[in-house]
Parts: structure tokens; C-alpha cells; sequence
């Protein structure tokens, strides 16, 4: 149920129509460049050195060598005297511009952090920063061919200004290199950054100590683009990204018209905007002092009580940045209901956890894989591999676990996944076709629809329809290709591939098992853990590889629940050292015995399916020195191998580290080598243990002595509980006592009532949005079909509305309002576990009663490309369950009494909803075989026979015909 736009699966919140990435220019070094250089060597060495060689040698040592100090300065002024002094003057400024060059020379050299300010400099540093930055130009390590993964993203500039970015190169091992361009370095951005939060501090709470609050209030787009959040930050704070504190100060306070803003991209004309207090610019309304028409004039003061209010409740307890990025422990605060923004209209309301809401890759896997765990539990279940726990309903999750669930069904996309998997297995088998090796991939963006891969070295033209990216190392695919290409039967070329975050738009997946030494990660433990565990649930349950092993350590045991075949724990690195030092060595020789020189061209060959699967080393715990040295060895050839380390580390030396991140308290993970500063994906600790509840509750034995048979949802079966709307979901959509809502919305009415109808539980605004508008939607339209929904819904007699919100703010139904599959189910319980138990009529009619209900599949006539929500449920899994139940126990009440004619009847009724139901098939088998007639029993198996096809009949199945049909082998065999 996935909430996407069409611009692609990157969860950005801001609009980026002209935000494509461009090719990015090489900078080649001129002759011009190397003059420069040899000039900024030369002044350096005359201010440097040739400078106090002179004064040493022409002037000599300026002070008095004897006498006091006094009688020095009594002496008479000469000649001699002025130049000592102007000589004493002249070290003094020689200091001081050495000190600079060294301060200067350190942080381009180190590439991180800011240069020191030496005190007095001014212009001298200045200088010193030039000349430093000239000699660097042609002998840095910051030059190569390859450019940085962070100008992804960066090379467009807002209103459709774009300038040429400077490609840096990389350092030898690294793909990624540090961002230049008309911008300026990483460092000049932080330092920007920094002077910013200072001047911030200064000012407070931002505009509470300015001479008065400034608004901007949005304009018609009269000429221009429709106004946006970037573009006013960008005209009136000179700069876009400051979007963010805008969007803070404004979200969720009633606007005139009455709407709110809930989404930074979303604003209308006439709204109100409150801006920080450093904003400039001519439209800008100012309280008090800009002359105003009376009703704009008191539009922005009952908008300016708002904002006091807000504040007021808000600023001591939000915790940020002081550029809009909350920090994690008030996110989670947000998120759980109790922070101060917690509210129905609020981004985190109703406990929805943002991080899975952000998350749509992550969301999309766990969801898939909790789909197809519950189905095999049913499964399992069903057929007897839990004695006694037959007709089991999975358990309603409750608290966070129904949390994160509904976060999940908001954030997934999985059709990003689907067109990741199928271009990545696509280009595998276009290279195959060619004969050419695989490249290697380090890492993956998904920027606005469309895939770019960055490649470790140029790997010539790309297959069709893939194109060049912005130099030979980047091969790009559009979304639109992506969608147009066809599902291929190879193996998944880059199963390491794994979200990191998200920047400018531009969801970063690194490619683990091809980094040519360790992944680092530093920063505190509860924020590396967030990240650790986000990378373990993705890699554990993506849709774009097929095996993988992933080994723990450190953390999260439990989470070996969402991929017991894939996750694997180790209780300490010692043991963590012997095991991959014995697949290292398995893998070199089985290398080497095979002819290949990595495991990806080992992966196009005939054996792709079953051998050369990566093995994922996550290791949160910091080594010691003389075990992180001996996993730098074992990493050395790792990428080759098909082996990736992500190894967590509380400083930032890490030996064999090929790329160092760091994850900051407020959510970010920085790579300033690297030019990267990313919006982390993260999974916190109480989501993690929600998920793994979501996933632990899918095992038949996780709570044995719990009510496992019982349905969330009983009706009233009697006269008296005749609903006042029924709804028949079994078969072809009807709804009964209510009237048939006119226009387009009727569909949609219809649809989000059997969503409803399907989660007797509640459902969460959120999800119901993003279920019937996939694509995305904004609130105003979602609260209109609610309301909508509500008035045709009406009342009950007592004047209680049947749709109504509960205490978390989820929607719920009322109990007049019924389905035909909740009389089902309550028919079915109170034939087995109820009046039933001890009455064999009563049994017999409540179960007649049941399979009469039964036409068809669930919504057998829905529209086309509607419904597609019910992909992720597990009620297609459970109905055929249930009628097969229903089915076998009203045979087996016939069988008591010899009537095999009805019993056959019942189950053939059963299989029309369940025809791959095995147990109906024994059972009627058994049922035949009670007629007495070997005719009848032979044409049954060969009925049967025929429907297996090539995968043949069960074991079980086989079993009894052996049993009631000696000789169907040798029919089998003639036939």
C-alpha cells in the first residue's frame, strides 16, 4: 500500500522538477595551473624562509644583548634603533603568516574539518589560504577521473540556474571524492553552516529578539512557477536547503483558509508563512511596521497567536539543529505520541515512526517478508505442523508493533523494488548476451525515477537501454526505460546493494560486498545501532537479491527473526575472526578452481543460482587494535571475494578502513572525504523491537496458551443482530442498506469501506490515504473522503456515527456495520467453539449456514488497477483457509451419520474457493471411497492426477491412495 509519487521512490520532501542530475565537467590541469603553482611556491618560500633569512643575516638579532631594559630604552633614537624595532615589527607579522600556512596547509591536506582562525590574521591568512590553495591545485590528492557520489543531486541549482561543478577525484581505495564547485569546498559549506548556527545562538530562539516577527505571505503565480518552501528560502535566506526551518515554524497552524501545511512542498496562495528572524527581502511583512490592508493585517496576527502559542509549547523541548533537523530522541518522542507536536495533524501523528514512513525500500522488504511469513504460518498451521491449532488467526498487533505495521504500509514502495530488481537482473543478462564481465558497482542512486550506477572504473558502452551518466564511470537508466523492460531469469548481479539515506532528493544504496576494505562507522553507540539495524532488516529482506549470508555481532540477536535462512549471530569477534578466515580462504580456492577473478563474473556462469552468494560481516562492536588489524588483512581482498565489512568504531581510526562515515545525534551520516552529507536511514531501537514482534508473532508457536482460534471480530448471529449495513465481500462486491453514492467517488466510497470492513481493528488515516492513492495525496482530499465516507455511513439510531475515530485516531467501523466474511468467521467459531461444541444440530445448521455464504473469491469483480493494497494483505491466504475449515468439518458431520453424498457435496463446495486445498482433496477422497464404488474412486484420482501436472501428487496424498487405491500407480503409469 504504497504512498509514492511519480517522481520516483525517494521519499524527498521537497519538489525537484529541475533538480536532474547533470553531466559533471573534468577539470583538466592547464599550463596555466602549473605557472600558478610554481608562483605560490615561490612567494611562499620568500615569505617563509627567505624572510628570515634576511633579517637574520642583514639585520641580525634585534634586541638588547646586555644593559637593562630600562637603560635600553633611555638610549637615543637613531637609525639603528628604528630598524631594530621595524625588524622586531616584521617577525612578529612572520609569525604570524607562517602560523596561517601551516593552519591552511593542515586542513587542505587532512580534507577535514575547518582551518583554525589565527588571531589578528585577517588578510594574512587570507593570503596564506591562496597561495596554499595554488601549490595544492596540481599536487592534492583531491584531482582524479572519477567524480564524487555526492554531485548527484548537488549540479542543478533552484529556478533552473545550473553552474559547472569541478569534478574531484578519488584517493586510492575510495570511488567517492570531495565536492568542489561554484559553491566551494565541503569545508567552506560547513563552515557556512557553522557561522549560521552562531549567528542563530546570538539571536535566541530566532525571531523572538528581532525588532519585530517577519511573514511572507504566498503570492499567485502570476508569471512564474507556483511558489515552494525551497524557493522562498532560497530569495529571502539565501539559501534553498533552508526550506527546513520554514516548514518548522509554520507546520500544522490553521491558515486562512483553514488548511494546514503538512507537507513542505504543499503551499497555496494566500497562506501565511512565519520566516526566521535573518530573512531579508522586499515582500516580506513585518509585525509591527509594514503598512497592510486591514484584513491581510489581521490575517497575519491571528496566524502570529498561533505561532506564539506553537513556540511556547514547543522551543524548550524540540531538539535540533537550528536548521530544521530534529534530532532523533524527539523524532521518537513525536513518533510514540507523547512530544510536543505529537497530534492528528502532526508529520509523526498516531505513533506513526517516521523512520519506516522514510524508508520506502526498507518498508517495501519488511512488508514482503511479513507477508510471506504469515502466509506460511497459515499454511503450516493449516496442515497440522501445530497439533490443535487448526483455523488459527494471526494475532491484531497492538502498541508499537501496530505502529510500525502501519508505517510500513505507508512508506513501502514496492514497485521502486520491483524495477530496481528487474533493471539490475536486466543488465546482468544484456552483459551476458555480449560476453562481457559485470562491472564493478560501488554504489547505486535512485534520484527522481531513474537508477544511475557508479562503477569502480570505466567499463566501456553500456547496454541498451542503459546510457552514459556524467562521465565513463556512471552508467544511468531512466524510469521510464525501466518500466518498458521485461523480467529475466538470472541471477541478482548486486545483492549488497543497501539504502544509506537519502540526500537532496537522491536515495545513496552502497554496495557492501564491493568496498575494497572496511565500511567505518563512528558516532554514538545508540545512533550506530540505528543505522546497523537498518542495514541488517534491508539486506535481510530486499527484493533484489536471492541468497546472501549476513553475519552479526555485537547486536541484534533478535533480529535473526525477519531472515532466519539469512542472519546469522555470532556471540564475539573472536569467533567472527576464525569463521571468515576460513571463508576467505574457501572462497580464494574455490576462485581459483574455478577459473574466475571475483565472484561477479563467477555469477553470469552456469552455476549463478547456487554459488557466489556475498557474505555481510556487521560488526557493531568496536574491535580491539590487534583484532581490527587482523579483520584490515581479511578485508584486503574482500571486495573481490564477494565479502563486505560495515564495522562500528567510537572514534574515526579504523585500520584498513577504506571509507569512514559517521553518524551524527541529529540523523546524519557524513563522509567528509567523500563529499557526503546524507539524511540517515535509520530503524531505532523501539521500532526494531517492534518489527521483530511483528515478525516473532508470525510463528504458530510464539504464544501457545494465547487465544489463537479466536477472530478479532465476532457478530451477533441471532434475529435480534441484524445489521444496519451489510456488506458481501465473498464473491462480488454488494452492499445492502445504503444507498449507491453518486459521480467518480462511489469507487472510491466502496473501496475504502472494504479496507475498513477488512480491519475490524482500525485503520490509520495514513493508510487509508496511501491505499486508495497510491501515487500520493494531500490531506485536504484524503479528510474530504473520510467525511464523505462518514455522512454516507450515517448514523444508528442512538444518533452514534458508524464511522467513527478511537483514541489512537484510527478509523473504525461500527458494530451495526457488517461483512458477509465477519458472519463467516463468527458462524465457523460458534460452530466449533461455541453452542456447536455441544449440540450436533446446531453445529450442522451454523455450518451449512457458513458454506451458503461462500460465492466466490474475495471481491471477485473489483476493477482493474484498483485494490492493490490487498497485495499486502494475507486475507486471500485466509479465506481459502477458512472455507477449506469450514468445508471439512461439515464433511466430517455427515460422515458421522454415513452420509458421504453430502459429505462430497460440502467439500466440492469448499473447493471451489480452495481448489489447491490438499486436505479437501483427501478428505474427499476418503468421501468417495465411503460411497462404496471403485469406479467413482478411480475417476476421482485420476481427476486428481491430472490437476497435480508435473509436480505430481503430495506425499501425503500418495500415501492414501496407497492406502484406499492399491493399483492407481500402474493407471498412473498407462495413462
Amino acid at each position: 500500500m504504497a504512498r509514492r509519487s511519480t517522481s520516483g521512490s525517494t521519499g524527498s520532501p521537497t519538489g525537484a522538477r529541475d533538480r536532474t542530475p547533470q553531466p559533471v565537467r573534468l577539470r583538466r590541469r592547464t599550463f596555466g595551473d602549473f605557472v600558478k603553482a610554481f608562483l605560490a611556491l615561490v612567494a611562499l618560500l620568500v615569505l617563509v624562509v627567505g624572510v628570515p633569512a634576511a633579517l637574520a643575516t642583514q639585520v641580525g638579532w634585534p634586541l638588547p644583548r646586555s644593559g637593562s631594559l630600562r637603560d635600553w630604552l633611555m638610549r637615543d633614537i637613531t637609525v639603528e634603533t628604528f630598524l631594530h624595532v621595524l625588524t622586531v615589527v616584521v617577525w612578529f607579522a612572520w609569525a604570524q603568516f607562517t602560523a596561517c600556512v601551516l593552519v591552511e596547509a593542515k586542513a587542505a591536506l587532512s580534507g577535514v574539518g575547518l582551518p583554525g582562525r589565527v588571531p589578528g590574521a585577517g588578510p594574512s591568512q587570507l593570503l596564506a589560504r591562496q597561495l596554499v590553495a595554488a601549490l595544492l591545485l596540481v599536487g592534492a590528492t583531491a584531482a582524479s577521473l572519477t567524480p564524487g557520489l555526492s554531485q548527484l543531486g548537488h549540479n542543478a541549482q533552484p529556478n533552473g540556474s545550473r553552474k559547472g561543478t569541478v569534478a574531484a577525484a578519488q584517493q586510492t581505495p575510495g570511488p567517492l571524492a570531495q565536492r568542489q564547485g561554484p559553491a566551494g569546498s565541503a569545508a567552506d559549506a560547513v563552515a557556512r553552516q557553522a557561522d549560521r548556527l552562531a549567528a542563530q545562538a546570538d539571536r535566541g530562539t530566532g525571531t523572538a529578539r528581532d525588532g519585530g516577527t517577519k511573514f511572507y505571505r504566498i503570492q499567485p503565480p502570476e508569471g512564474r512557477h507556483h511558489d515552494s518552501l525551497w524557493e522562498i528560502a532560497q530569495r529571502h535566506l539565501g539559501d534553498g536547503r533552508r526550506y527546513r526551518e520554514i516548514y518548522q515554524l509554520n507546520k500544522d497552524r490553521v491558515q486562512p483558509d483553514g488548511s494546514r501545511l503538512s507537507e513542505a512542498s504543499l503551499v497555496r496562495p494566500g497562506w501565511i508563512m512565519e520566516m526566521p528572524g535573518d530573512a531579508r527581502g522586499g515582500e516580506l511583512v513585518e509585525m509591527p511596521g509594514t503598512p497592510l490592508s486591514p484584513d491581510v493585517r489581521q490575517q497575519v496576527r491571528d496566524y502570529a497567536r498561533t505561532g506564539a502559542h506553537a513556540q511556547d509549547q514547543g522551543h524548550g523541548e524540540r531538539a535540533g539543529d537550528g536548521t530544521g533537523h530534529v534530532s532523533p530522541s524527539a523524532r521518537e518522542s513525536a513518533a510514540d505520541g507523547h512530544g510536543p507536536h505529537a497530534g492528528p495533524a502532526d508529520g509523526h501523528a498516531l505513533g506513526l515512526p517516521e523512520a519506516l514512513v522514510g524508508a520506502p525500500l526498507l518498508a517495501a522488504g519488511l512488508l514482503a517478508a511479513l507477508g510471506r511469513r504469515r502466509r506460511q504460518a497459515l499454511w503450516q498451521s493449516a496442515l497440522g505442523a501445530v497439533a490443535g491449532r487448526h483455523g488459527v488467526e494471526p494475532p491484531t498487533p497492538a502498541g508499537d508493533a501496530q505502529d510500525v505495521q502501519d508505517a510500513l504500509l505507508v512508506g513501502a514502495d514496492p514497485e521502486a523494488v520491483r524495477l530496481l530488481d528487474r533493471s539490475l537482473r536486466a543488465l546482468a543478462a544484456a552483459l551476458a548476451a555480449e560476453s562481457r564481465p559485470l562491472p564493478v558497482v560501488y554504489a547505486a542512486w535512485l534520484s527522481h525515477g531513474d537508477l544511475h550506477l557508479q562503477l569502480a572504473q570505466p567499463a566501456g558502452k553500456p547496454p541498451a537501454p542503459w546510457r552514459p551518466g556524467q562521465d565513463q564511470t556512471f552508467w544511468v537508466l531512466a524510469r521510464a526505460d525501466a518500466e518498458r523492460s521485461a523480467d529475466v531469469d538470472t541471477a541478482a548481479p548486486y545483492p549488497g546493494l543497501v539504502s544509506l539515506g537519502t540526500m537532496d532528493g537522491s536515495r545513496l544504496l552502497l554496495n557492501l560486498e564491493a568496498v575494497p576494505g572496511i565500511v567505518s562507522l563512528s558516532g554514538r553507540e545508540a545512533d550506530r545501532a540505528a543505522v546497523f539495524a537498518s542495514v541488517a532488516a534491508e539486506l535481510a529482506t530486499n527484493g533484489w537479491s536471492d541468497r546472501m549470508t549476513i553475519t552479526l555481532v555485537g547486536f541484534g540477536e533478535d533480529l535473526t527473526a525477519l531472515a532466519p535462512n539469512r542472519l546469522r549471530h555470532l556471540d564475539g569477534i573472536e569467533a567472527l575472526i576464525e569463521t571468515m578466515r576460513a571463508e576467505t580462504r574457501q572462497r580464494r580456492g574455490a576462485l581459483g578452481a574455478a577459473g574466475h577473478d571475483s565472484v561477479l563474473t563467477g555469477r553470469t556462469g552456469p552455476a549463478r543460482h547456487t554459488r557466489w552468494a556475498p557474505h555481510l560481516v556487521l560488526l557493531a562492536a568496536e574491535p580491539s587494535a590487534r583484532a581490527a588489524a587482523e579483520l584490515a588483512e581479511l578485508a584486503a581482498d574482500a571486495g573481490r571475494l564477494g565479502i563486505g565489512y560495515l564495522v562500528g568504531t567510537d572514534g574515526g581510526d579504523l585500520p584498513g578502513a577504506a571509507w569512514e562515515l559517521r553518524i551524527t545525534p541529529e540523523g546524519k551520516l557524513l563522509a567528509p572525504l567523500l563529499g557526503l552529507e546524507l539524511d540517515a536511514q535509520l530503524l531505532p531501537a523501539v521500532q526494531q523491537r517492534a518489527v521483530v514482534e511483528l515478525f516473532a508473532g508470525t510463528d504458530p508457536d510464539h504464544d501457545p496458551d494465547g487465544p489463537a482460534t479466536t477472530p478479532p471480530f465476532l457478530v451477533d448471529i441471532s434475529e435480534q443482530g441484524r445489521p444496519a449495513v451489510y456488506a458481501r465481500l465473498v464473491g462480488p462486491y454488494e452492499i445492502i442498506g445504503l444507498d449507491t453514492p453518486d459521480g467518480e467517488r462511489s469507487a472510491l466510497l466502496h473501496e475504502a469501506l472494504a479496507l475498513l470492513l477488512l480491519h475490524r481493528e482500525g485503520v490509520h488515516p495514513r493508510v487509508l490515504a496511501s491505499a486508495l492513492w497510491p501515487r500520493g495525496v494531500t490531506e485536504d482530499v484524503r479528510d474530504a473522503l473520510v467525511e464523505r465516507l462518514r455522512a454516507w455511513l450515517g448514523t444508528d439510531p442512538d444518533g452514534t456515527p458508524r464511522l467513527r475515530a478511537d483514541g489512537n485516531g484510527r478509523l473504525v467501523l461500527a458494530r451495526s456495520v457488517v461483512s458477509d466474511l465477519d458472519v463467516l468467521r463468527s458462524l465457523y467459531h460458534e460452530a466449533t467453539q461455541g453452542k456447536g461444541v455441544d449440540s450436533r444440530a446446531v453445529r450442522g445448521r451454523l455450518l451449512t449456514d457458513a458454506l451458503v455464504l461462500v460465492r466466490g473469491p474475495l471481491l471477485a469483480d473489483r476493477p482493474e488497477g484498483r485494490y492493490g493494497w490487498l497485495t499486502h494483505e494475507i486475507v486471500d491466504a485466509r479465506l481459502p483457509l477458512l472455507v477449506a475449515d469450514t468445508g471439512l468439518a461439515l464433511s466430517a458431520f455427515h460422515l458421522e451419520k454415513d452420509r458421504a453424498e453430502k459429505a462430497i457435496e460440502a467439500l466440492e463446495a469448499a473447493l471451489r474457493t480452495a481448489p489447491a486445498d490438499e486436505r479437501l482433496w483427501n478428505e474427499l477422497l476418503r468421501a468417495t471411497n465411503a460411497t462404496g464404488d471403485p469406479d467413482r474412486l478411480r475417476a476421482r484420482a485420476a481427476d486428481l492426477l491430472a490437476r497435480s501436472g508435473a509436480r505430481g501428487l503430495p506425499p501425503r496424498t500418495e500415501a492414501l491412495l496407497d492406502e484406499l487405491l492399491p493399483s492407481w500407480r500402474e493407471g498412473a503409469a498407462a495413462g
